[in-house]
């Protein structure tokens, strides 16, 4: 391998883990033209089904924690695609060198967890796709237009941007010792979202609607708001009875969820909040109006939860 982190365009790539993250990256910087020269796994069928599907891969079967090492004998930059869990202890083990890199893909793990592996002057970085990976042969393709999280000093950084460039993502930074908050955020545009999806289809349920035609009826509804939110902005895709105004019907959600008991009267009025947030960002916002929905929703707020405006 070289003295120093090549700046080429093209580092060999390899890959510790053998999961979804390692199958897309892997077959996405493969179409990118980037050389993926090794695959690292504890399990060899993940390992093979990925190295078969590319050019002149290598495939290694880890039985001991130090064999992981091997992996730079064959790659400059190499992807830890792990769980989390094991990504303080597999970097305990990993020596790259200098002109050498070890990057992990989690968007949960602090890239301090990786620390041990610079002993030996190698680099260390993150590079989370905020993508979800389902495990579908056109995982990869879909990649293509995801933004990709990136902490990294020079020159990693700018190797790291210019792969997801080359891939087709939309690059981001993240400052060190932040990604907790980052993570969060990341939850609530996927897992929550289908949370979220979950409460309406119980609702539903609750009056008689199967599941199935609770879903199917759902998907109209959500795609055009993304498609409107992404056109007009979050505020500007605004509807039903905060963006009107209409404390009155407000009133008789909740008081309708909280007849059912548990907390569907509490969710609701805590997503109202952030609602009227939302609504006091338009340039037209009835502020007397938005006033009195806070105030509808207050009687099922728990205490010491936040006001609209605390979001701001």
């Amino acid at each position: 391998m070289s003295d120093t982190l090549p700046l080429s365009p093209r580092p060999t790539l390899g890959f510790i883990g053998a999961g979804r993250v390692a199958r897309a990256l892997a077959s996405a910087a493969t179409q990118a033209n980037y050389d993926v020269s090794v695959v690292a796994s504890r399990n060899a069928d993940s390992a093979q089904r990925i190295g078969a599907a590319l050019p002149n891969c290598e495939t290694l079967t880890v039985d001991r924690p130090e064999d992981m090492n091997a992996v730079f004998s064959r790659a400059d930059l190499v992807f830890l695609t792990v769980p989390d869990d094991a990504i303080g202890s597999c970097a305990a083990y990993l020596a790259p060198h200098a002109g050498q890199a070890l990057v992990h893909c989690s968007g949960a793990s602090e890239v301090g967890l990786l620390a041990p592996a610079t002993q030996h002057g190698g680099q260390i970085g993150g590079f989370h796709p905020l993508f979800l990976f389902a495990g579908l042969d056109d995982d990869a393709t879909r990649l293509s237009g995801s933004a990709i999280t990136i902490e990294a000093d020079t020159p990693l950084n700018e190797i790291l941007q210019r792969l997801a460039s080359d891939i087709g993502c939309r690059a981001l930074s993240i400052p060190p010792g932040e990604r907790m908050q980052y993570h969060a955020g990341a939850n609530y545009a996927a897992s929550f979202l289908l949370c979220l999806l979950d409460e309406a289809t119980h609702l539903w349920q609750a009056i008689g609607m199967s599941e199935n035609d609770a879903r199917e009826a759902m998907w109209p509804l959500v795609i055009g708001t993304l498609n409107a939110a992404r056109e007009r902005g979050l505020s500007g895709a605004l509807a039903g009875p905060v963006s009107r105004g209409d404390a009155g019907i407000v009133t008789r959600h909740t008081e309708a969820l909280a007849s059912m008991g548990g907390n569907h009267a509490t969710l609701y009025s805590l997503l109202t909040l952030r609602a009227i947030h939302l609504a006091r960002q338009r340039t037209n916002a009835d502020s007397t109006a938005l006033d009195a929905i806070a105030r509808a929703v207050a009687p099922y707020i728990p205490p010491c939860s936040p006001s609209p405006e605390s979001n701001t």
